[in-house]
């Protein structure tokens, strides 16, 4: 297995995932991009000492940015919601 601190890049402290981990126990990370669902559930487990129940992936594209005659993107970015078994919970500091 990878190092974990590859696979997990940071965690999202944003309003939304702050509501969804009050609400449905679920929080949400920036991973590696070629990570998988049972590396990044290890890695989650491995970190916190917690139990993963479920893990949901999504890929934001980048946004094509412009000025002028000049473009480029930005970087995709893969995020993960990692939903933990009931009583447990994630401390960000």
């Amino acid at each position: 297995m990878r190092d974990p601190h590859y696979i997990i890049r940071r965690p999202l402290v944003t309003e939304k995932g702050t509501t969804l981990a009050e609400k449905a126990n679920a929080y949400v990370f920036d991973v590696a991009p070629d990570a998988n669902k049972v590396e990044i559930s290890k890695a989650v487990e491995k970190l916190f000492a917690v139990s993963v129940v479920h893990v949901t992936t999504m890929l934001r594209k980048g946004k094509v940015k412009g000025l002028g005659w000049r473009s480029w993107q930005r970087p995709n970015v893969k995020r993960a919601m990692v939903k933990l078994k009931p009583g447990q919970t994630i401390e960000f500091i």
